[in-house]
């Protein structure tokens, strides 16, 4: 049964999280990184109950469904681990998004989850505010390293996505790149070849155009531009232009530089000229399925939803690589979660070691991909006939996903307690120039000039 905590103090919790300067939990003094006791092996019989945070809990149907069956199947590989699952608390609709204020909260109130699941953005704060524990710390260098190979091993671009300061505070969970998912039969009516996909941001423009001159539905949408979006795919498309929102060394936002707002002049291009609509992320979301639009940009997440749109309205779904600027090659950053150990017991860190190991084995992800859609991390398995093979060939769609998640560059966290502002100033400047014509540049260097000071001094 899926349960929530008393949420005593959650204000107090929620100020800090969003920039206050009180003092305690949620402060780098409070629960700056460090070293940790290794958390011994549990005896034989020794009773543990640890609590599991999952967004996954909070979404309806197949997600909730899927999740149980695998606590079922630990706890009866792991008779004497009690698992209690809960589901983030906060306002947003969508659960995902409450997961790190719902943590903090907990925090707050001394009764944090013992293992939780929290997107590669909040890393940082995971880390340096929350508490993360150090897992080679925690549970030896050489189970880590057993943890990511084995027969199916992580790739090793996906393997250090949960790393900070190169130490391993969470474990990738559930990820995916930036796919351009588009309408063949739309192509086919404007007289383009749907077995030849668009591969710079130029053809994007004029397939669009094309697509909205000859049919009246619109061309193309990059869900990577508004802040109701985050930033995952719009740092993707920095990266892919040769350019960074965050200096290497996390002192420096350097999101108004050349390479950026190139980036954000393209796009602003692309609505100019008619090949994008002036739509939000969720109209673009809903016109897609519909068969309204030609191409988006989007997470491999969205597939089963365009793939049951598809269906319905009598219209062909493709999915192509990112696109590129100008043949330069595409840098693939990932959207998706991690977990993390939070708890300081002993015994309830080497349970909640042993629920991660589960929930990332070759096994779990058999359930977790054919089930719920999610990519299995260890990518043998798609070529396993024991594992995936048969489902990976009757969902061809996964393929630029899969060859893009072999050289995937993290989602890169802002540093401190305001990661948050950080990033909505930035995707606010982004909008505001795509959508509603403003000067990217301007833009761009104001958002820099509003929030710079918010980034942590070393």
């Amino acid at each position: 049964m899926i349960t929530t905590r008393s949420r005593a103090g959650g204000i107090v919790a929620l100020a800090v999280l969003f920039g206050a300067s009180a003092c305690g939990v949620g402060t780098p003094s409070a629960n700056s990184p460090g070293t940790v006791a290794k958390a011994p092996e549990l005896a034989p019989g020794q009773q543990v109950s640890i609590v599991f945070e999952s967004y996954n809990f909070g979404l309806a149907g197949t997600w909730t469904d899927t999740f149980n069956e695998l606590i079922g199947q630990f706890e009866k590989k792991y008779p004497n681990i009690k698992v209690t699952p809960q589901k983030p608390t906060g306002s947003d609709p969508n659960p995902a998004h409450n997961s790190t204020a719902s943590v903090q909260t907990e925090i707050a109130a001394g009764n944090p989850p013992d293992v939780a699941q929290l997107g590669f953005d909040t890393l940082d704060f995971a880390v340096n505010q929350l508490g993360a524990q150090p897992l080679p710390d925690l549970v030896g260098k050489s189970e880590l390293d057993g943890e990511f190979g084995g027969q199916f091993p992580y790739a090793q671009a996906i393997r250090t996505i949960g790393d900070y300061h190169g130490k391993t505070y969470g474990v990738p969970f559930v990820l995916s790149t930036p796919v351009l998912y588009y309408n063949a039969t739309l192509f086919r009516q404007a007289g383009l070849n749907p077995d030849d996909p668009p591969k710079t941001w130029d053809e994007v423009l004029a397939d669009g155009q094309k697509i909205k001159q000859a049919t009246g539905k619109d061309g193309a949408y990059a869900d990577c531009l508004t802040r109701s979006a985050s930033d995952w795919c719009f740092q993707s498309l920095v990266r892919s232009n040769g350019g960074r929102v965050l200096s290497p060394d996390r002192t420096q936002l350097t999101f108004d530089q050349p390479q950026v707002t190139q980036v954000v002049k393209k796009m602003q291009d692309m609505v100019n000229a008619g090949a994008t609509p002036k739509l939000s992320q969720l109209q673009a979301t809903n016109e897609m399925p519909r068969g309204d639009l030609g191409m988006m940009l989007e997470s491999s997440a969205a597939q089963g939803g365009y793939l049951k749109g598809a269906k319905g309205a009598n219209w062909e779904l493709r999915a192509a690589p990112m696109p590129s600027f100008g043949g330069q090659p595409t840098v693939p950053t990932n959207s998706g979660a991690a977990l993390y150990v939070f708890s300081k017991d002993p015994a309830k860190q080497r349970a909640a070691w042993d629920l991660i190991k589960f929930l990332t084995s070759p096994q779990a992800y058999d359930t977790i991909t054919s089930k719920i859609g999610y990519l299995p991390l260890r990518l043998g398995l798609l070529n396993d006939p024991a594992h995936l093979q048969p489902w990976a060939a009757k969902n061809p769609l996964i393929k630029p996903n899969v060859d893009q998640l072999s050289r995937v560059e993290p989602w890169v966290a802002f540093p401190g307690t305001n990661f948050q502002q950080i990033r909505d100033a930035m995707m606010d400047a982004v909008e505001k120039s795509v959508y509603q014509g403003a000067d990217p540049q301007a833009s761009l260097t104001a958002a820099k000039q509003q929030v710079a000071s918010l980034v942590p001094a070393k």
